[in-house]
């Protein structure tokens, strides 16, 4: 009788192959681990925590048995490295592709939330009731708008 290791999947892999090798290590399907890990990363990041935490210590799908816990973290480590280097060069890439007007956007937008939580720390008795929590629902809410509004007028 074959032991059932667990281990992250090269083929049902979205970013790091957890939740592939998750799901076939629990016998579900990893679309449910996936929800999952993001319900978890809703409460208070607990979510991306534990999946950086299980990239770095489960050996990849094809590595050589008998592997120790340093080796496996030296080579997630690294793989989480490469895979940072090629998010942020697709990145830079959908930014100068999209144009000017997407960079001064993603530039306000980081200004904006700058301000808000620097006046949430400021902690201005007159401003007591400018609070993340408010305002980010808000901020949602009208980025929503703008969007199918956009969509309608078939900008």
């Amino acid at each position: 009788m074959e032991t059932k290791r667990l281990i992250r999947s090269r083929s049902d892999s979205m970013v790091g192959g957890v939740c592939g090798g998750l799901g076939a290590y629990l016998g579900i399907d990893s679309t449910l681990v996936r929800l999952f890990f993001v319900l978890l990363a809703f409460a208070e990041g607990i979510g991306f925590i534990l999946y950086f935490i299980l990239w770095v210590v489960v050996p990849r799908e094809g590595r050589v048995e008998g592997t120790t816990l340093e080796e496996n973290v030296r080579a997630g480590a690294e793989e989480i490295a490469e895979r940072a280097r090629e998010m942020g060069e697709e990145l830079q890439k959908g930014v100068k592709i999209s144009g000017r007007q997407s960079g001064l956007f993603i530039g306000a937008a980081l200004i904006l939330i700058g301000i808000f939580y620097l006046l949430d720390n400021l902690n201005i008795f007159w401003l007591s009731w400018f609070r993340w929590g408010v305002i980010w629902p808000v901020v949602v809410i009208v980025a929503g708008v703008l969007l199918l509004v956009h969509r309608i007028r078939g900008e």
